[in-house]
């Protein structure tokens, strides 16, 4: 928990650790999304894993790539002694199970095609699978894995326990899944759609195209992180592309973009490089990143469900969060929210300059398959890209690639100096991920 930055539980999690720590029976959690319950499985789960044993012994099946991979990287920054590995389609499982053989993981984060075309390999020995975390449970279901999760169940016979974890309500579980007696933790609250963390205000449209007055906002916010949620993927690319030829350094995700993509784009913002990440509801559930300050609703949520998951990406843990509802001339904010509604008058002043991000992101051609690592990058980025060690910020290195967080005005510089430069003997491409 220290690693993590982490004082103390929330009441959430605490009960959730002592019914899957201390109980027998399989736990039902119900909690809205921005709690923690991701930690909620993992610190009790990694106490009941054998640190000696190299087997596969717990299976986290989540729907898609991008909670595998932060699922993955808050289990990895836990400092527990146990090895963890995501595993999720866009790649080929002969490189999984190449990393699997090397690390020899004793949990695995999961899509459930996935997980069960390692089992059918027999990359995991399902004998040994004692755990299963099905987390987002509800968006599994949403997005049609009943199939897929009823034959990975049916691949599991010494399942010991089984941990549900969703953010909706799931008073109907399907037979497959196979629960026991079973502890239900409800820790939803109907009445209150929006924590009173997060401050709900309406700006106001003059024409129905709302993307000046949407730039207009976003000149107001300043520096601060902001998640503008629209429904459409091409909706997506046009307001991506309208806010970059205003200015603004944004990110732009959807699920009709290539893996790399994605990634880069998560990565861009998680990172501060980019200040707007323009997203469909994708971008709703399963992303872990904690400082998000403003979620715009450029198009408003169709119910009241939508608007939890969005709004629950900001306002984590104890921090306080905005949301913005753009409405046209013949919009308004949605009966389903009950809180009261400001309006937004900050938007109005005719400013003209958005806020650059203080970071830039490089990627670096090479990573942990060519020994890599963080130090390696750090000390190249210094002695030569004449940086000063605290201009460097995050780093993230891959298998074949790396990424890393620079000052933004140091970027150009370090693009040049590094040029034809080798890390650690090797010579690698290094660019901005714009």
């Amino acid at each position: 928990m220290a690693k993590l930055g982490i004082g103390e539980l929330n009441p959430m999690q605490q009960d959730a650790m002592n019914h899957i720590l201390r109980g027998r029976n399989d736990v039902v959690v119900l909690s809205p999304t921005g709690t923690g319950k991701t930690l909620a499985y993992l610190l009790p789960l990694v106490q009941m894993l054998d640190v000696q044993s190299d087997a596969v012994q717990a299976l986290v099946v989540v729907p898609g790539r991008e909670l595998a991979l932060q699922s993955d990287g808050v289990m990895k920054s836990m400092g527990s002694g146990l090895r963890s590995q995501a595993c999720y389609g866009g790649r080929t499982a002969m490189d999984e199970h190449r990393v699997m053989k090397k690390n020899r993981p004793q949990l695995v984060f999961g899509t459930p095609g996935r997980l069960i075309d390692h089992l059918d390999k027999g990359n995991i020995d399902p004998h040994l699978i004692k755990y299963i975390v099905i987390d987002e449970f509800d968006k599994c279901l949403e997005m049609g894995f009943q199939d897929e999760m009823s034959r990975l169940l049916g691949k599991l016979p010494l399942l010991e326990r089984r941990f549900l974890l969703s953010a909706t309500d799931t008073d109907l579980i399907p037979r497959f899944v196979e629960m026991g007696r079973t502890d239900r933790l409800d820790y939803l609250v109907e009445e209150e759609p929006l924590n009173d963390r997060v401050e709900v205000y309406c700006v106001k449209s003059p024409e129905k195209d709302k993307l000046s007055t949407l730039a207009q906002l976003l000149i107001s916010l300043g520096e601060t992180q902001s998640i503008v949620f629209l429904n459409y993927r091409d909706s997506v690319e046009r307001t991506d592309q309208f806010l970059r030829q205003q200015g603004f350094v944004t990110s732009a995700f959807h699920g009709g973009l290539e893996q790399r993509q994605r990634e880069d784009a998560l990565y861009k913002f998680s990172n501060g490089s980019a200040t707007v990440l323009v997203s469909t509801d994708l971008a709703s559930r399963g992303l872990d990143i904690p400082h998000i300050d403003n979620i715009i609703h450029y198009h408003l949520p169709a119910n009241e469900e939508a608007l939890v998951h969005r709004v629950g990406r900001t306002a984590r843990w104890d921090a306080t969060g905005k949301t913005f509802f753009l409405v046209g001339p013949e919009e308004h904010v949605p009966k389903f929210v009950e809180d009261d509604v400001i309006t937004y008058a900050e938007a109005v002043p005719q400013l003209t300059e958005p806020a650059l991000p203080q970071m830039a992101t490089l990627y670096i051609g090479k990573g942990k398959k060519d020994k890599i690592s963080k130090g390696d990058i750090v000390g190249f980025l210094c002695k030569k890209g004449g940086l000063e060690p605290g201009e460097v910020g995050r780093i993230d290195v891959k298998d074949r690639y790396a990424y890393a967080a620079v000052k933004r005005e140091k970027l150009q510089q370090v693009i040049r100096l590094t040029r034809g430069e080798k890390i650690k003997g090797i010579k690698t491409i290094i660019e901005e991920v714009r």
